[in-house]
């Protein structure tokens, strides 16, 4: 049995990947057990800004957002699956970023889910040490679905099609 995943799209884009798309990258990146549930939030600018302005203190829209849960132990096994959390992603912004930085799209939708759901999942990038394990990770899981590594500049006649 996969995870659960809740796709909650607020944003119009015709061209967003389905559930099923998302729910592929969230297997790549998690292990299989414990079996997790966790939202995925597809955003406009204006909720992002104030998800990141409530909750992080800044004041403008960011590509992701991760919010952990943080169940009890007695709460957390009423449940059939284990809560891991919500993951925030701004398409507008996703899309500037993807253009600025000449690379498809949903590759870099991708790797912004990939990214969350390992924040979801503990990791972290504060200091250099996790920074680095945390991209190793990205790259591994990427290139496991066919991506490259997000991390290499593309020069700007390179761009993948989206």
């Amino acid at each position: 049995m996969p995870h659960l995943v809740d796709l909650q799209c607020v944003v119009h884009n015709p061209e967003l990947p389905d559930s099923a798309w998302f729910e592929a990258w969230v297997e790549r990146t998690l292990p299989p057990k414990p079996q997790v549930e966790l939202s995925i939030r597809l955003v406009d600018e204006h909720e992002m800004q104030e998800l990141n302005r409530d909750f992080r203190g800044k004041d403008y829209p960011t590509n992701v957002l991760s919010f952990p849960a943080d169940l009890p132990d007695a709460i957390q096994e009423q449940f059939e699956y284990d809560l891991l959390g919500d993951l925030v992603l701004c398409i507008p912004v996703v899309l500037s970023e993807a253009a600025d930085q000449h690379k498809n799209w949903r590759d870099h939708l991708a790797h912004l889910v990939v990214h969350g759901c390992l924040h979801l999942s503990g990791m972290d990038h504060e200091t250099e040490s996790e920074a680095s394990m945390m991209e190793e990770k990205e790259i591994s899981i990427l290139a496991e679905g066919g991506i490259d590594n997000p991390y290499e500049i593309k020069p700007e006649g390179n761009q993948q099609p989206s």
